[in-house]
């Protein structure tokens, strides 16, 4: 997954909304959390922090994080699988500058 985002969302005059971060959380897996929050980052970058987009944003952020470096768990509770394998279970997320 590239970290390109579409070059209407990038655009100064296009209001961000909770929506355009919604649209790139869909993808969200393990594999790809870290370019998705690099990617929602640089998206709510300019936004206030009362700003509804930026909240849910802030939150996936936390969410990507965690899923990155600890995996996630597929099923139901009834059918446990494994958690899918993260990069390392006992490193931090990194941050990227922006």
């Amino acid at each position: 997954m590239a970290e390109a985002e579409r070059p209407e969302r990038l655009r100064p005059e296009h209001q961000v909304s909770v929506e355009d971060v919604r649209a790139l959380m869909g993808a969200s897996t393990p594999h790809f959390a870290l370019q998705l929050r690099n990617r929602i980052r640089k998206l709510i970058a300019n936004l206030p922090s009362e700003d509804p987009a930026r909240l849910e944003g802030e939150r996936e952020i936390a969410r990507l994080e965690r899923i990155a470096f600890t995996g996630e768990t597929r099923g139901e509770h009834e059918e446990p699988l494994r958690p899918l394998p993260s990069l390392n279970d006992h490193e931090q997320p990194r941050r990227v500058a922006d």
